[in-house]
Parts: C-alpha cells; sequence; structure tokens
C-alpha cells in the first residue's frame, strides 16, 4: 500500500482527538445558506480549551487526505465529477456553489471536508493505538465509493476501516454504530457485502435518505418514529449496543455520533434533550472500554446552534467518568494488545525472581 502521512505517529504527549482549524467552512456568507453551522468543529475545540481539557500543542492536527489516500475508497470517476462546481453544489446542498469557480470550490468548500477525511483516517489509527480516540469533524456517512450526497463528499468511515483492514495487524472485524438522525446509507452502500463489517444504524425512518437497497446492510436495524423522547431512545440504543457487540466483538468500533437527534433540529424530526445526547454517547463509550474495544468518535450532524456546546459537554463528560483519559490513552489501557504485552513483561519478570 501506499505510504501516507495519516499514519504518522502523533508525539505521545497529544491527546487522540483530531481537528484543524481547516475544518471549517468560512466563505462569503455561504455557509449560512446550509442549515449546518459550518463553524461547530472550531467552536467545539474553543469549549474544550476553555473548560481546561486541552490546549493547541494537545491535539492532533488533522492531515488533508491525498488523491491517494482518497483513491484506497474512491473511484477516481468520482473524484473528477467533484471537479464541477454543480456537482459539489447538488452534494452540499448549496446551490450557489454552482457558480462558482472550482478552484474556489476546492479550497473553501473541498479542502475542509477532505481534511476532516484525513482526520478520521488519522483517529481510525489512534483508537486502536490508544484505546479511543475522537475526530471533531467528519462522520459523513451519506457518502459512499462513487456517489455523495447530504452534505457528504468522501466516505470517511469506509476510509477509515479500510485504511485499518488493509495497513495495521490485527484488525479484521469492524463495527459501526451509526447513531445520526439519518440513515447511513453510505457506508452501509461500501460494505454491503462485506462480512468483516457489522453496522448497527439508528435512525428516523420517515427523512432523507430512505435508501432501501442500503438498508440491506444493516445487521441491527432500529427505525424511529417522528419526536421519539430521551426514555424510549436510550434504552433501545443500550439494548441494542449491547446486543451488538455480544454478537460480534470486532477489533474497532466507528460511533457515528450525529447530533441532529437534537429537539427542534429542522432535519432530524426527533425529540432527544442536550442530557440525553450525552447520557447516549457514554452508553455507547461504557460498553466499548468495557469490552476492551478500541472506538472512534466522529461528529457527524447536527444543525443547530447549540450542538458544538453539547458535543463539549459529552466529551467532558466521558472524561470526568474516566471512559476517556489521556493517561490512560498514553500508556495504553483499554488496548488488548499493548496490555497483553504488560502482562507478559510482567510475566517474564515473575520467572526471573
Amino acid at each position: 500500500p501506499h505510504r501516507t502521512e495519516l499514519y504518522e505517529d502523533p508525539p505521545s504527549t497529544c491527546w487522540p482527538i483530531v481537528y484543524s482549524p481547516d475544518y471549517n467552512i468560512t466563505f462569503v456568507g455561504l455557509e449560512k445558506l446550509h442549515p449546518f453551522d459550518a463553524g461547530k468543529w472550531g467552536k467545539v475545540i474553543n469549549f474544550l480549551k476553555e473548560e481546561k481539557l486541552i490546549s493547541d500543542d494537545l491535539i492532533v492536527q488533522a492531515r488533508e487526505a491525498t488523491d491517494e489516500d482518497l483513491l484506497v475508497v474512491h473511484t477516481r470517476r468520482y473524484l473528477n465529477k467533484l471537479k464541477w462546481s454543480f456537482v459539489v453544489a447538488t452534494i452540499t446542498e448549496i446551490p450557489p456553489v454552482a457558480f462558482l469557480p472550482n478552484f474556489l470550490v476546492q479550497r473553501k468548500v473541498l479542502k475542509p471536508l477532505r481534511t476532516q477525511t484525513g482526520g478520521t483516517i488519522m483517529a481510525g489509527k489512534l483508537a486502536v493505538d490508544r484505546g479511543w480516540a475522537i475526530n471533531v469533524g467528519g462522520g459523513f456517512h451519506h457518502c459512499s465509493s462513487d456517489k455523495g450526497g447530504g452534505f457528504c463528499a468522501y466516505a470517511d468511515i469506509t476510509l477509515a476501516i479500510k485504511f485499518l483492514f488493509e495497513r495495521v495487524q490485527g484488525v479484521s472485524k469492524a463495527t459501526i454504530i451509526d447513531l445520526d438522525a439519518h440513515q447511513g446509507n453510505g457506508h452501509e452502500r461500501d460494505f454491503m457485502d462485506d462480512q468483516r463489517v457489522y453496522i448497527m444504524d439508528a435512525y428516523n425512518r420517515y427523512i432523507y435518505p430512505g435508501d432501501g437497497f442500503a438498508k440491506r446492510a444493516i445487521k441491527r436495524k432500529v427505525e424511529l418514529e417522528w419526536g421519539t423522547e430521551d426514555t424510549e431512545y436510550l434504552q433501545k440504543v443500550h439494548t441494542q449496543v449491547e446486543g451488538a457487540l455480544n454478537e460480534l466483538k470486532p477489533d474497532i468500533i466507528v460511533y457515528n455520533a450525529g447530533t441532529d437527534i437534537l429537539d427542534g433540529d429542522p432535519l432530524g424530526g426527533l425529540a432527544i434533550s442536550p442530557q440525553g445526547i450525552v447520557k447516549r454517547d457514554e452508553v455507547v463509550f461504557r460498553a466499548a472500554r468495557s469490552r476492551r474495544i478500541p472506538i472512534l468518535m466522529v461528529t457527524s450532524g447536527g444543525y443547530q446552534k447549540r450542538t458544538a456546546r453539547i458535543i463539549a459537554d459529552s466529551i467532558l463528560n466521558l472524561h470526568s467518568l474516566g471512559l476517556i483519559d489521556k493517561e490512560l490513552a498514553t500508556c495504553g489501557a483499554g488496548n488488548p494488545k499493548v496490555e497483553q504485552m504488560i502482562r507478559d513483561s510482567a510475566k517474564d519478570l515473575c520467572n526471573l525472581s
């Protein structure tokens, strides 16, 4: 496989939290034409800095995925299509993008999405090395190898998993837990016939994309009604996550933690409270950490101004509960391979004495 900078090891002093200021889409007010808060990723980081959880030199700087990286999953034909501004306008659902010269579209719209995609790939390796990782962006679950849509231009979830399968020893099974309000039809189409990938997806059954073909790839389908609230939602998520991980113990969990389940989201149509979202993330991380399965979280959809604060609160909650921890991370606790090494060397020491 090709050499990639995305797999270079960051300093062990860093948290396995991946971000770059390049994630944010700021461009002559275009970002205001989509319900998406296109600066939400930077706001999450600012909240975490205010709470003194992280500082700039302690987070892993995301790098942009190159064409060569993207071709691990995407077809050349698809990447060439993105050289047409109207195609990008359709995918990102920002119509005026169609009228911009493509070099601007590449720089102002696609580069941020490529950098977030690089971030997800990097976080995949970090999760395996350290037990957990969070990409503050990413989660473009409507994009597959040859088709984008729903604001998703690159298939970062598919890419992260394929990179791990091809480049990291001992990773041969993955579970995707997709809890964004929308069905994750992109990774579902990509892994349709791949027995190595187990998909659980909980979504509002009545909204975009309603991709019946892609649904055939879902091993655990949780179809939600309009206006589903905390109690029912959390009970279903808990039961199904436990069930999924009991059925198959993967080498990595990719957790698509969309916040568009939030009450009042213009696109999600569910009614989960901010506390419900924080609790949901806790349920997923507890299930992963108690089984010592590395977990990669991506932030995905979420279209309200208060979304960034909730993501930050959730990360702070995971930290306060000891489900994510820098020290734990750097010494590899929770990583079965590292722990086996520690046990083996301890045995050797005992035998010597």
